[in-house]
């Protein structure tokens, strides 16, 4: 077994730009090595489960209520559209909000701004239980997505404070896998909940979520950023720092792959709820262990990545996983077209993409966050915006292709080629997989 390198040189600049004008790869040449690689093993586990636990709170935020996308539409006299854009503003706050948190713990530190947001998403979640229309719950989720965004976007820079490359990725797929019990966990606990309560009752569950997430995060998250390493510029600093980061074409490429992932992700979230309950009868009890068991084709994936990337680069592996994602989400838009199997023609190719993605998920990130270590925060935060805003896309687009099954699958299919497209052209899997000195010759 070999530990295949992730390449942190910087490249070559194009003529006429001096190297002071590009972004630095990472901020081990002022931190040395990674921190985390001195902490012991009981250590790394607790700061997992802590980040997990803070991470889940947007996962739960997101599919806790899908149960109840019906019940809402119902109550609040809302069209489909209108009941799933919901989700997109929840999404779209996800995004926007992480582009000013993350600059903001790059400058203040990771705890404010995390322990801030998550008091400001149980106030939000307070508001969304007392929506009396669908326009003010979709206002709301915007809101809670921003606030949610701060664990977000924090959880990625404390591991890229603390680790880079392949340990990075490892970390990563192990956070996913605390943080991943939630989207198991999410549509069941709604389901149980709408069984005693109305959808008002799950936002308000997810407010006394956010009550205990504020104590566990004063308690036990440890300050990943030294005050030596804050950043002390304004406006002005964070806009070069993003300037800086969309001139690294490879970064621009990771972000974007991570993106269309999430949309791959996203398509099936927005509207399996519709599909699935309506499209082919399954109870919301049904459509929960259904949601579920996707969750877990995610999970194990993630969880299998680590192993992979020490025989692999981590490249390599997201390219395996983009190929088989193109070909399950092209045999879900066949067997959807032609009716074909019924609700398993649906469910085993969506479970088989969901595996696929969830060797994405882990890898992006971390070979995109380790190119930017001195700015993890602002780097985090284009990185999450991209992911969620993108995948804010893939609720709306899965109407305008015609909803049900089929505009799903044509959604999930579409975000799979694009994201396999940008990583093949753009990225370039075969340069950047090449050892340290290859790399600086290309």
């Amino acid at each position: 077994m070999h530990h295949a390198a992730v390449p942190h040189t910087r490249e070559a600049p194009p003529q006429g730009r001096p190297v002071e004008d590009l972004p630095p790869p990472r901020h081990d040449d002022d931190q040395g090595p990674d921190v985390g690689a001195s902490w012991s093993t009981g250590q790394r586990v607790r700061l997992i489960l802590v980040l997990g636990v803070l991470v889940a709170l947007g996962p739960l935020t997101i599919d806790l209520y899908l149960p109840a996308l019906p019940a809402i539409s119902e109550q609040l006299l809302a069209t489909e559209a209108q009941v799933q854009l919901t989700l997109t503003g929840l999404l779209a706050g996800l995004a926007l909000g992480q582009l000013v948190l993350g600059p903001l713990s790059d400058r203040l530190g990771r705890r404010p701004v995390l322990i801030t947001g998550v008091a400001v998403h149980g106030l939000a979640s307070v508001l969304c239980a007392l929506a009396p229309t669908v326009e003010l719950l979709t206002a709301a989720r915007v809101l809670q997505g921003v606030a949610a965004a701060a664990s977000a976007v924090v959880a990625l820079a404390v591991v890229r404070d603390l680790f880079s490359g392949v340990a990075a990725a490892r970390t990563l797929s192990r956070l996913t896998l605390v943080m991943g019990a939630a989207p198991i966990i999410a549509p069941a606990l709604g389901g149980f909940l709408l069984s005693h309560t109305s959808w008002r009752g799950v936002f308000v569950t997810l407010a006394g979520l956010a009550v205990v997430l504020v104590v566990v995060a004063a308690k036990l998250l440890p300050e990943t950023l030294p005050v030596e390493r804050r950043r002390t510029g304004g406006a002005g600093e964070v806009l070069r720092t993003y300037r800086g980061l969309l001139r690294d074409r490879r970064y621009v490429g990771l972000v974007l792959v991570a993106g269309f992932a999430f949309s791959i992700l996203f398509s099936y979230v927005s509207g399996s709820s519709f599909v699935l309950q309506e499209e082919f009868g399954l109870s919301q009890q049904q459509y929960a262990f259904a949601f579920g068991a996707g969750a877990i084709s995610l999970i194990g994936a993630t969880q299998l990545n680590p192993v992979l990337v020490e025989r692999f680069h981590p490249v390599r592996v997201m390219q395996g996983a983009l190929v088989a994602a193109v070909a399950f989400t092209t045999a879900l838009l066949v067997l959807v077209g032609t009716g074909t199997g019924g609700v398993l023609g649906l469910l085993v190719p969506v479970w088989f993409t969901l595996g696929a993605v969830g060797f994405i998920l882990p890898n992006g990130p971390a070979l995109a966050l380790t190119r930017h270590g001195r700015s993890a925060g602002t780097a985090a935060a284009l990185l999450g915006c991209a992911q969620f805003g993108v995948g804010a896309l893939a609720a709306p687009m899965v109407g305008l292709v015609g909803g049900g099954s089929l505009g799903m699958a044509s959604v999930m299919v579409g975000a799979a080629l694009v994201a396999l497209v940008i990583l093949m052209l753009v990225v370039q899997p075969k340069v950047l997989a090449a050892p340290a000195s290859s790399a600086r010759a290309a």
